[in-house]
């Protein structure tokens, strides 16, 4: 950091207009009103509800409770920025924001892929499932995912410190991401374009086919090993919510992370970060309590016992 010498960037935003940006600044303060609503909701639930103290909604409390704190990073930011005219970040505040985002964004991908490696265990090994998933196994994995997801940020941040800005300091985003600060770097860039793609790549990709493995053999198992017609659809209805959300994020990240440049194109960066960092963290909880029917008797039944009896 001895180099540096721009103390501040200025985020250019989604737009400039001021109709657009009142028009964006309501619509996604109701995506992230909904985002903490909805996955604080299954959150509590997992949490409330015994039932659903199996590795399953373990798992999915973690990611609700990634996917608040995923789009908190950014939205927050976001709208103070609609607000203001003049959008500066200082230069400790860019690299933080860098980091936490990649944080929670690489241990959602890994977490993912590890809901998937469960649903895999609990349809094609029933009777050693709560063996295998023990309630260590899941806070280990739970820690893992959680662990790689900090150092994998911590080396992007460090890395990053590193550059020289010497130039203008106009940052062609809404937040601060890696992609368009290595555009105002005055000094080499490529150990960052080579750990962008060949670390973060190797994350998403793993983690991917980590996930399309497991429900190759879901699929597989499914149809050669189990006759019942309705136990089939019973599994591949626990597993669609899954998959749902595994397509809702992994196919911008791996179009915006995978074979990344420096030179990429700054709108179509925007528009996948806006799908995976404030519209997915709201799908999430939506398509796990409509498709689930768990989760929704929990929710009626904590509903109906504060409404009735006041009682949690």
């Amino acid at each position: 950091m001895e180099n540096q010498t721009l103390h501040e960037f200025i985020l250019l935003g989604l737009t400039n207009n001021p109709r657009q940006q009142r028009i964006l600044f309501t619509l996604f303060l109701l995506l992230y009103i909904a985002c903490l609503l909805g996955n604080g909701a299954i959150l509590a639930v997992v949490l409330a509800e015994p039932q659903l103290h199996t590795p399953m909604y373990f798992f999915l409390g973690n990611l609700s409770c990634l996917d608040i704190c995923y789009s908190t990073v950014t939205v927050p930011r976001m709208l103070s920025d609609f607000l203001r005219g003049h959008n500066t970040i200082s230069f400790i505040g860019c690299l933080t924001q860098l980091h936490f985002f990649h944080f929670l964004g690489s241990s959602e991908a890994l977490l993912l892929g590890v809901m998937a490696v469960d649903r895999y265990v609990a349809i094609c090994n029933p009777l050693r499932y709560t063996i295998i998933m023990s309630k260590w196994a899941c806070l280990a994995l739970a820690m893992a995912t959680w662990t790689a997801g900090f150092f994998h940020a911590l080396m992007h941040t460090v890395v990053t410190s590193q550059l020289w800005f010497c130039g203008p300091n106009c940052v062609q985003h809404f937040f601060c991401d890696i992609k368009p600060l290595l555009k105002l770097a005055c000094s080499s860039t490529s150990l960052n374009i080579t750990l962008l793609n060949i670390v973060t790549g190797s994350i998403a990709l793993s983690s991917f086919f980590l996930t399309l493995l497991s429900y190759l053999y879901i699929i597989s198992f499914l149809f050669f090993k189990v006759q019942s017609w309705q136990s089939r659809w019973k599994a591949f209805s626990t597993c669609a919510s899954h998959l749902t959300v595994v397509a809702a994020f992994y196919i911008p990240v791996l179009s915006n992370y995978v074979l990344a440049s420096a030179n990429g194109s700054s709108e179509r960066d925007m528009a996948t970060s806006v799908l995976y960092s404030a519209v997915t963290p709201v799908l999430n909880p939506l398509i796990y309590t409509l498709r689930n029917q768990e989760v929704k008797s929990a929710l009626k039944k904590i509903l109906k016992q504060k409404l009735l009896f006041g009682r949690p």
